[in-house]
């Protein structure tokens, strides 16, 4: 797999699951929003941790420099 999420991109996924992670796991709402909350985390976490993402590479995105490539 190639590397195509970085930099900024990569800490908005890390900020945007530990975020949904918060909130699936500690706000008061409904078992359906939590779990769309918590799985949404967990793809936004698995992304940042892995930088690849097979929709930014079906849409021909890529946020990774050259040197984070290697």
């Amino acid at each position: 797999m190639k590397c195509n999420v970085g930099g900024i991109d990569r800490t908005g996924r890390i900020v945007l699951g530990v975020v949904l992670l918060v909130v699936g796991l500690a706000a008061p709402i409904e078992m359906t929003w939590r779990i769309v909350a918590l799985v949404i985390a967990a793809i936004a976490l698995v992304t940042a941790t892995v930088r690849f993402c097979p929709a930014n590479a079906l849409l021909g995105l890529n946020s990774c420099k050259d040197e984070e490539k290697k």
